[in-house]
C-alpha cells in the first residue's frame, strides 16, 4: 500500500448497487481545488470548512449530475487532510462518471482502507481505533457494535497508553542510572516499579481473559443440538427461530443432515446446528448424517443435549456427561416433551444448573433456555464501556507483553544489573506500542488495512 500520502484519492463510500444516493469521497492536498474545476456553482476555495454546497457537477460541456458537496478542511477531517464528499444520485452510471472525471483531473482510485490508514498516519487515531472502524462496519449485533464503538472512541487505547506512559517514566529513570553507574545511585524506586508491574500484569491478564468473550461477540458461538432420534431437536430449532425451518416428523431419523441457522440472543449470534439423531443405523445415508453430527459436536463451542424426559434415565445422562467432559466441552442438558406447565416448574426447581426442562412443541421454558445459552458464554452483564479484546493481533501482542512483564519481575527478584532490566522494559514497551501502532512497520500496516472495504 506504499504511496505518496499527500496525493488525492477517490472512492465510492456507499455500497455498490442502485440506491437513492451515492457518496463519493476524496481526500488529499488539492482535492478541493480539483473539485472546484468541476463545480461552477461556487468558488469552493473561498468557502469555510464544514459547509455544504448544492450545484451541478460538470466535465467541460458535459453536465453529469446535480450534487451536494461537503467540505472538510485539514486538519479537522476524518483523514486529517482536505476532504470532499460528493452526494449524487445513486445511478451506477452517474457514480462511475463522477469517479472517472475525478481521476481524469488528477485523483487516483483509493486502495482498501486507505482513508482510515491516512487518518492513522496523520495522527487522527491509533491503530486499535483504526482496526475498530472495520469491526464497527462489520458489526452485526448490538454487543459487537457497542464493543467496536468503545474501541473507536479510544477505550482500549486509553488503558494501554496510561500503563505505557508510567512504564516509560520508570524506563527513563533506569536508563539514567546507567549514566551514573560509577556512583552506585538508584533513581527508580524498585518498590513502586514492582507495584506498577503487578498492576500492569493484572490488567493484561484481564484483557487476555476478555478475548474469549470478545471472540464470541465478534464471531458468534456455534451450538450443536444433539440427542437421540425423535427427541425433538428439529422442533426446538423451529421454535427458537419462530419458523418452520426443519422438517418435523414422528418418524425417528427424519433429519439426516445438519441444518444451520443463526439466532441473535441479547446481542450474541448463536449458530444453531440441528443434527441427525445419534444412533446406530443400517441406513447408509442416515449413518453419514450421524457421523456429521459427531463432527459438529466436536467443533461446537457449546453442546445442547436434548433428550426425551419420559424415556431417558439418569444413568444415560451421566454417561453422556462423562463424554462431554472428556471433550472439554461446555454443555447443557435439555429435557423435552414435558407438556404440563406445573410439572415443568417443579422439575426445573429440582434440576441441576446444567439441566433444564422444556416443551419445545408448546414453547414453554424456551425463553429460559435462551437465557441459559447466553449465560453459558457470557459471565455477568455486558456493558458498553467494557474494555474487551476482540482482535487476534491484539491478543498475541498482549501475550508477549505478559511474557515481558514476567521477565522484568524475574530480573528484579534476581537483582540483575540495570542495563539488563532496561532491555526487558524496552521489550515490554515495544509490544505495548505494537498494539496501538506507536511502533509499527509498513508490511504490518499493509496487511491490516488491506482487509478494509474500499472507500473507508
Amino acid at each position: 500500500m506504499s504511496a505518496q500520502w499527500n496525493d488525492i484519492i477517490v472512492a465510492l463510500a456507499t455500497p455498490q448497487g442502485v440506491g437513492a444516493i451515492g457518496v463519493i469521497r476524496l481526500s488529499g492536498n488539492g482535492c478541493i481545488e480539483l473539485i472546484n474545476q468541476l463545480f461552477p456553482s461556487k468558488n469552493l476555495i473561498n468557502q469555510p470548512a464544514n459547509t455544504i454546497h448544492v450545484g451541478l457537477f460538470i466535465d467541460g460541456e458535459n453536465k453529469i449530475d446535480e450534487v451536494v458537496l461537503s467540505l472538510f478542511k485539514s486538519p479537522k477531517s476524518y483523514t486529517g487532510e482536505d476532504v470532499v464528499e460528493i452526494s449524487c444520485h445513486g445511478s451506477n452510471y452517474i457514480i462511475q462518471q463522477i469517479i472517472e472525471t475525478c481521476i481524469k483531473h488528477g485523483a487516483r482510485l483509493a486502495k482498501p482502507g486507505e482513508f482510515t490508514m491516512r487518518a492513522f498516519l496523520n495522527g487522527k487515531m491509533d491503530l486499535v481505533q483504526a482496526e475498530a472502524v472495520a469491526d464497527l462496519i462489520a458489526s452485526g449485533t448490538k454487543a459487537a457494535q457497542e464493543t467496536a464503538l468503545n474501541q473507536v472512541r479510544g477505550g482500549f487505547s486509553h488503558v494501554l497508553s496510561n500503563l505505557r506512559e508510567e512504564l516509560i517514566s520508570f524506563s527513563a529513570l533506569i536508563e539514567l542510572e546507567l549514566d551514573f553507574s560509577q556512583e552506585d545511585v538508584e533513581f527508580a524506586d524498585r518498590s513502586r516499579l514492582k507495584n506498577l508491574l503487578d498492576h500492569l500484569d493484572k490488567t493484561v491478564l484481564e484483557l487476555l481473559v476478555s478475548f474469549k468473550l470478545g471472540n464470541v461477540i465478534k464471531n458468534g458461538v456455534s451450538v450443536a443440538i444433539i440427542g437421540k432420534p425423535n427427541a425433538g431437536k428439529s422442533t426446538l430449532l423451529n421454535t427458537l427461530l419462530k419458523e418452520n425451518r426443519a422438517i418435523v416428523s414422528s418418524i425417528a431419523g427424519t433429519t439426516r443432515d445438519t441444518i444451520e441457522e443463526v439466532l441473535n440472543i441479547d446481542g450474541i449470534l448463536f449458530r444453531l446446528i440441528d443434527t441427525a439423531g445419534m444412533r446406530e443405523s443400517l441406513d447408509e445415508i442416515e449413518s453419514i448424517g450421524v457421523e456429521k453430527s459427531k463432527e459438529k459436536m466436536k467443533t461446537a463451542d457449546l453442546i445442547v443435549y436434548l433428550f426425551d424426559s419420559k424415556e431417558t434415565n439418569q444413568d444415560e445422562l451421566s454417561e453422556v456427561e462423562n463424554e462431554f467432559k472428556l471433550l472439554s466441552k461446555k454443555y447443557l442438558f435439555v429435557g423435552n416433551k414435558v407438556d404440563d406447565l406445573e410439572q415443568l416448574k417443579k422439575m426445573n426447581e429440582q434440576s441441576s444448573a446444567h439441566c433444564l426442562y422444556i416443551s419445545a412443541k408448546n414453547d414453554m421454558y424456551v425463553d429460559v433456555l435462551k437465557n441459559k445459552l447466553t449465560e453459558a458464554v457470557v459471565e455477568g452483564e455486558l456493558h458498553a464501556e467494557q474494555t474487551i479484546v476482540t482482535n487476534a493481533r491484539h491478543y498475541q501482542s498482549l501475550q508477549k507483553v505478559s511474557d515481558a512483564i514476567g521477565a522484568i519481575k524475574k530480573g528484579m527478584q534476581e537483582n540483575v544489573p540495570g542495563d539488563l532490566l532496561a532491555i526487558d522494559i524496552r521489550q515490554c514497551l515495544y509490544h505495548l506500542g505494537d498494539i496501538t501502532g506507536t511502533i509499527s512497520n509498513e508490511d504490518q500496516l499493509d496487511y491490516i488495512f488491506s482487509k478494509f472495504c474500499i472507500g473507508k
